[in-house]
């Protein structure tokens, strides 16, 4: 564990981290905002998953959640989307490779080897966020935008006991309905989709239902809307009677404008069910 910038903020801390990955076997990095009342005792944590060519730097610079956790008491993590540095030809794609992980576990080369960041997500960040921090770990949220949306959403319904609330923002909702022209799904698991369908959030939800509410927010312009395709897992949820609040926003795209014009009332939402 390295700390490499601190920045003071709103009361608390604004923090930046590497550490050897043991999971992803290379180093990886994450960010954390550590609210001005861990100073006092353990706190609940909201895990985001960021979208395609992020790293932990966008969220934690971009959408302004640190003045909103602050007054809630909320422990941000926002975790890199990928390993980096470690396959070559990693960055001649935007949907492949560095910035890229969507969420997965990889089981085809050259990529298994790295690639294996939902067991990274699930397993290895929150030990090591648990083991450093001063955090509550039986109170845990999760959230995410655009690919890291599709992340939240897998990693919530296949371990709904853990966390206490989930939302996406412009999530990808039908991995298996897209895809067929590249990107990471065939590369990290393979042509037959039948092994994407664990990481397929309208095919999770109606296989699973979901225990708790979904807050599920998009925006009505969105450029990437027909291939986000939101009403497919709107469509399954009602068929697992899975309750989501769906919010559509209208003149919003995809950019950070939209994730900064909503992430207080996601905030809100994950604070309602962790200080319950």
């Amino acid at each position: 564990m390295k700390l490499r910038e601190q920045h003071k903020t709103f009361g608390g801390y604004t923090e930046f981290w590497s550490h050897d990955s043991e999971v992803c076997q290379a180093p990886m990095n994450f960010a954390v905002y550590r609210p001005p009342q861990a100073e006092k005792g353990p706190v609940p944590i909201l895990y985001y998953l960021s979208g395609l060519t992020c790293s932990e730097e966008n969220f934690i610079l971009k959408a302004g959640a640190q003045r909103i956790a602050a007054e809630l008491g909320l422990f941000l993590v926002v975790n890199d989307t990928s390993p980096r540095g470690v396959i070559k030809g990693e960055n001649d794609s935007d949907y492949l490779g560095a910035g890229a992980g969507y969420y997965v576990d990889a089981t085809e080369q050259p990529w298994a080897k790295h690639y294996q960041m939902y067991s990274y997500v699930t397993q290895e960040l929150p030990a090591l966020i648990q083991q450093h921090f001063p955090v509550d770990a039986s109170r845990e949220s999760i959230m995410g935008h655009s690919m890291g949306g599709h992340g939240a959403l897998t990693v919530y319904l296949k371990n709904q006991q853990r966390y206490r609330s989930v939302s996406a923002m412009a999530p990808i909702s039908a991995p298996t309905l897209r895809y067929d022209d590249g990107g990471g799904f065939p590369a990290y698991l393979g042509a037959d989709k039948t092994a994407w369908e664990d990481y397929d959030a309208h095919l999770l939800v109606e296989k699973l239902g979901s225990e708790k509410p979904i807050l599920f927010c998009q925006g009505a312009d969105d450029e990437l809307i027909e291939f986000l395709m939101p009403n497919q897992f709107l469509a399954a949820a009602e068929r697992a009677s899975a309750t989501v609040d769906y919010r559509l926003r209208p003149g919003y795209g995809h950019n950070y404008f939209y994730v900064q014009s909503f992430i207080e009332e996601h905030l809100r939402w994950h604070a309602a069910a962790l200080l319950a």
